[in-house]
C-alpha cells in the first residue's frame, strides 16, 4: 500500500502539536519551580482606618508603668513629679509581652484588650520573647527554641478577632548581622511565626530596624525570608532616637526595595532630640511627637510610642537594668520633650 503524502496542511497541525508539546512541558516545569499559591504572598494590606479602628488605646494602669509611678508620686506628695509622669502615662504607648510564662503573657493581653474595647479604639502589642533575645545582651532571655511557637500561637488565641496591632520581636531580624549563630535559624522561625499570626484579624508588622545598622538590600531580603509578604509591613526606630524625617526616608526606601509596596510605622516616643549618639539611655534625649495614626494617604501607618519612655535601655550610661523604671530619666525626657 502507498504511504499518504503529508500536504502542507498536515504539516501545520504537526507543527501545532509539537508547540503545544513544549508548552506544556514549560508550564509543567514552571510548576515545579514556583511555589504553589498557597505558598505566594497573600498579605492584604489595609488602610489606616482597617487596621486602627478608632485610633489607639490607652493601656490599662495594670499595664501602664508610667501611670503607676506617676499614682505612686501623687499618693506620697510629689505632685510636681507625678504631674510631668502624667505627659507619659496620659499617651497610648505599646504593651510589650516579655514573660515566656503563657497565663501570665494571656492574662496580660486580656487585661489590654478590655480596657481597648471600652474605649473603642485599637491596642498595640509587642512580642519580645523570641529565644536568644538581644543575642544575651542587656535584654536578654526570651522563650526556650521548642517553647517559642506554642508561646506566639497562645497569644494569638487571646488576640484572635480582637484587631489589635502586633509588632513582632524588635531586633530580632536586624541583629543577625552581629550575632552570628541566629543567622540559620532566626529567620525561618519568624516565618513560622507570621504564620501563625495571620488569618485572625491582626494587623502585623515585622521589624525593619532603622537607618545605619543594616544595608538597605540586606534588610529588604531578611524582611521578605520572614514573611513580610504575609503581613501589613515593617516597623522601624523601636526603642531608638533617629528623627522622623530621616526614619521615614529609610523606611521609604525600604519599602521600595522589598517591593509590593508594605507599610511601617515608626517609634517616636525617645525622638524628640533625634539621634543622641548612643543607642542605649543616651543623655539629652527627649520625648517625640505625640503618638497618632495618619490620614493614610501615605505607606507610613502611624507614629506610635512603642518604647515605654523611661524604662531603661541597660545597665549603661548610669541606668538600671533592661526594663527597669528609671525615674530621672524619665523626667529628662520630659523635661526634653519636642514641642509643638
Amino acid at each position: 500500500m502507498p504511504r499518504p503524502q503529508r500536504t502542507s496542511s498536515t504539516r501545520q497541525w504537526v507543527w501545532i502539536g509539537v508547540v503545544g508539546a513544549l508548552v506544556v512541558a514549560v508550564v509543567v516545569a514552571v510548576s515545579v519551580v514556583l511555589p504553589h499559591a498557597g505558598d505566594r504572598p497573600v498579605a492584604h494590606r489595609r488602610s489606616v482606618a482597617e487596621a486602627w479602628p478608632g485610633g489607639l488605646a490607652r493601656q490599662p494602669s495594670t499595664a501602664n508603668q508610667a501611670r503607676w509611678h506617676e499614682t505612686a508620686a501623687r499618693k506620697a506628695g510629689r505632685a510636681s513629679t507625678a504631674d510631668r509622669l502624667a505627659v507619659i502615662a496620659d499617651q497610648p504607648i505599646a504593651t510589650w509581652l516579655t514573660s515566656s510564662s503563657v497565663p501570665e503573657t494571656v492574662a496580660t493581653v486580656r487585661s489590654v484588650l478590655a480596657s481597648a474595647r471600652e474605649q473603642r479604639k485599637t491596642p498595640v502589642f509587642v512580642l519580645y520573647a523570641i529565644p536568644g533575645r538581644d543575642c544575651g545582651h542587656w535584654s536578654r532571655g526570651g522563650t526556650a527554641e521548642d517553647a517559642y511557637l506554642p508561646w506566639v500561637r497562645a497569644v494569638v488565641r487571646a488576640l484572635a478577632g480582637s484587631h489589635a496591632v502586633v509588632l513582632v520581636e524588635p531586633d530580632s531580624i536586624a541583629q543577625i548581622a552581629v550575632c552570628e549563630r541566629l543567622r540559620d535559624t532566626r529567620l525561618p522561625l519568624l516565618r513560622k511565626a507570621v504564620a501563625a499570626l495571620t488569618g485572625h484579624g491582626l494587623t502585623v508588622y515585622l521589624d525593619g530596624g532603622n537607618e545605619n545598622r543594616v544595608p538597605v538590600a540586606t534588610m529588604a531580603d531578611w524582611l521578605r525570608r520572614a514573611g513580610v509578604d504575609r503581613v501589613q509591613g515593617f516597623a522601624t526606630n523601636v526603642s531608638n532616637f533617629y528623627r522622623v524625617d530621616q526614619e521615614r526616608a529609610y523606611a521609604d526606601e525600604l519599602a521600595d526595595a522589598i517591593g509590593g509596596d508594605p507599610h511601617f510605622v515608626i517609634d517616636v516616643s525617645r525622638n524628640g532630640r533625634g539621634w543622641r549618639g548612643d543607642w542605649c539611655n543616651p543623655g539629652g534625649a527627649g520625648l517625640g511627637q505625640l503618638p497618632h495614626v495618619t490620614l493614610g494617604t501615605t505607606r507610613l501607618d502611624a507614629l506610635l510610642w512603642v518604647k515605654t519612655p523611661g524604662l531603661s535601655d541597660g545597665s549603661c550610661n548610669g541606668g538600671p537594668a533592661a526594663g527597669q523604671w528609671w525615674e530621672s530619666y524619665a523626667l529628662a525626657l520630659v523635661a526634653n520633650r519636642k514641642r509643638g
